[in-house]
């Protein structure tokens, strides 16, 4: 299973940056570029518990044929999250239950170089935004 080809470019073009404060950038163009959530959207439930920085992750499902699609949109008042909340948002939206339930993003950031740099803060934030969307898509298996 590979990933959606907007996570593939992104993980491009952070390969060209080499010095951490050219990604911290990136990460910042990348939140800047996410549509705002509406204020409906900003509620308890789709608040992302165990973050540091408000975030919040609202899901939709489409049926197609037998699978079930979640896409997301997110936002967060912090701009570095806001940046990896972009980057979770390419990679897991638009995708099938299944393929989400079993990507292990951490992983995928790790081997980007992506929370070498992190606070731990935000780190634990960035888990606890992955743990949420693959346990949202495997309760839907």
């Amino acid at each position: 299973m590979s990933e959606p080809q907007a996570f593939q470019d992104i993980a491009e073009n952070l390969s060209f940056l080499d010095d951490w404060e050219d990604r911290y950038r990136y990460l910042i163009e990348l939140g800047q570029a996410l549509p705002k959530l509406s204020e409906a959207e900003k509620s308890p439930e789709n608040k992302v518990h165990g973050c540091v920085s408000q975030v919040w992750l609202a899901a939709s499902t489409q049926r197609e044929g037998e699978q079930t699609i979640l896409s997301y949109r997110g936002e967060s008042d912090a701009m570095i999250v806001q940046g990896l909340v972009a980057i979770l948002l390419a990679l897991y939206s638009g995708r099938p239950a299944p393929d989400i339930a079993a990507t292990d993003a951490i992983a995928i950031f790790d081997k980007l170089g992506l929370r070498e740099h992190l606070t731990t803060q935000r780190s634990n934030g960035l888990v606890a935004m992955v743990n949420r969307i693959r346990r949202e898509a495997s309760e839907l298996l």
